[in-house]
């Protein structure tokens, strides 16, 4: 039978059970498994940019390893609260199976567009008067729409697969900074400002209200509320109980396996370590790190990748265990009340290790040449493209491109849908004289 939240946005009858009822039947979330990794988008994410560019070494984390890596972690959180002493059996219930929380976390950052944040930064600022972009709308979009699966429904998941997937529930226009919508002084080669608001997009507004569907009025309302922030983005304040759960994941797989890269690429020596952790544990209550500090720092860097491995894992096991459950009683719902949760004292650590792989990893000028480098190609791709849609875009880009009046948005979904190396490969045939051939398919 189908349930509320086992149902797709395509089923003929509408579900036979209460929506204050988890769904039973697991086999519903594995076929959604199934479609995200089958699917185009997520092969794709093997050659899509997670921290430095492709080629850059073999050892590091594609977003592809990445989403792989928030799985199991985010398998692991769903195990680790399912056999909690202190979570009651009602809120068990309500914990996602493997098979859920892995379509999620491997779902979770299909909607990057090529070279990471550099690139979304530029796809935003290209589409700036065409209602925005950024990668987690991009996400719902792909799975609702875009995906190969069905014809018009994209990968036609579950409400539940999509409602957890959903990190930001509000619109593009009804967060994004009016400050900066309305700023004309701007050049193509310096779009900091165009860092794109946490949300989804207006378009999606239909399928939003079809996954919100079985929750009560006041529930939704809440679940939709956002802070108007001055001179910068507003930011939504609600998320979903699975979207809790695959988020620790995702921040617990950034900051202690980016951790890893740095410190095996050489970004992050012992001496860098013990300066920039010793002054921080000494603000903190114990954790492990405080308590073992020479294990830690002996393990990530002996040189030895064992011993590394060893470090972080027992990383990641301590951030799975600091792990709980906890109720927003101003929800009714039990998929809006209950919230994973990490104790205050681990998400101080887990923050200082995600801002140490910020600092000293990503805004080292080295790597904003390659993220520069990155937008610089985005940009000009796109405007090849607006300015000759009939000449340079493949002819299936072009038939939709037609049938939606010219809406940029078709050819942002395409170029958003490329990698790395696909980008570079096809900027070179068009700017670079010597590179490409007619052979070469766009």
């Amino acid at each position: 039978m189908t349930s509320h939240w086992t149902q797709r946005h395509t089923d003929p009858t509408p579900p036979n059970e209460s929506a204050d009822q988890p769904a039973a039947d697991d086999r519903a979330y594995q076929r959604d498994r199934a479609r995200v990794i089958h699917s185009s988008s997520f092969r794709s994410l093997q050659s899509k940019t997670q921290v430095l560019g492709l080629g850059e070494s073999d050892f590091y984390r594609t977003r592809l390893t990445h989403s792989l890596e928030v799985a199991q972690i985010g398998s692991g959180i769903c195990e680790r609260l399912k056999f909690a002493p202190e979570v009651t059996e009602k809120h068990k219930a309500w914990i996602p199976s493997f098979s859920l929380i892995e379509a999620i976390c491997l779902a979770h950052d299909i909607g990057h567009p090529p070279f990471g944040h550099g690139g979304e930064t530029a796809t935003n600022y290209l589409m700036r008067e065409q209602g925005g972009f950024e990668a987690n709308g991009q996400t719902l979009r792909i799975l609702t729409r875009l995906g190969e699966y069905s014809e018009r429904d994209g990968l036609n998941l579950t409400r539940r697969s999509l409602l957890g997937i959903i990190k930001y529930p509000a619109f593009y226009d009804e967060v994004v900074n009016p400050r900066i919508a309305a700023n004309t002084q701007h050049t193509s080669t310096n779009i900091d400002d165009w860092t794109p608001p946490k949300c989804i997009f207006r378009e999606e507004e239909p399928l939003l209200h079809w996954i919100l569907e079985p929750f009560s009025s006041n529930d939704t309302a809440r679940f939709r509320t956002y802070d108007v922030v001055d001179n910068h983005h507003g930011k939504t304040r609600h998320k979903a109980f699975d979207t809790t759960i695959m988020e620790l994941a995702d921040d617990i797989a950034y900051g202690v396996h980016d951790l890893e890269d740095a410190i095996t690429l050489n970004f992050l020596d012992r001496h860098l370590w013990i300066n920039l952790v010793t002054p921080f544990l000494q603000t903190v209550d114990e954790n492990p790190v405080s308590t073992d500090l020479d294990f830690y720092t002996q393990k990530l860097f002996s040189g030895c990748n064992k011993d590394r491995k060893h470090a972080i894992s027992k990383l990641v096991a301590y951030f799975i265990a600091s792990i709980d459950i906890q109720e927003d009683l101003s929800f009714s719902h039990p998929l809006l009340r209950l919230q994973a949760r990490m104790t205050p004292t681990a998400f101080q650590l887990l923050h200082f290790l995600k801002q140490l792989v910020m600092v000293h990893v990503i805004l080292k000028p080295e790597l904003q040449a390659l993220q520069f480098k990155g937008q610089r190609a985005i940009i000009k791709l796109f405007e090849a493209f607006s300015d000759n849609p009939r000449r340079l875009l493949p002819q299936s880009v072009y038939r939709d491109f037609e049938a939606q009046n010219g809406h940029t948005r078709i050819i942002c979904d395409y170029i958003a849908s490329m990698t790395d190396v696909s980008a570079s490969r096809l900027y070179h045939k068009l700017f670079s004289p010597s590179a490409g051939s007619m052979f070469d398919r766009l």
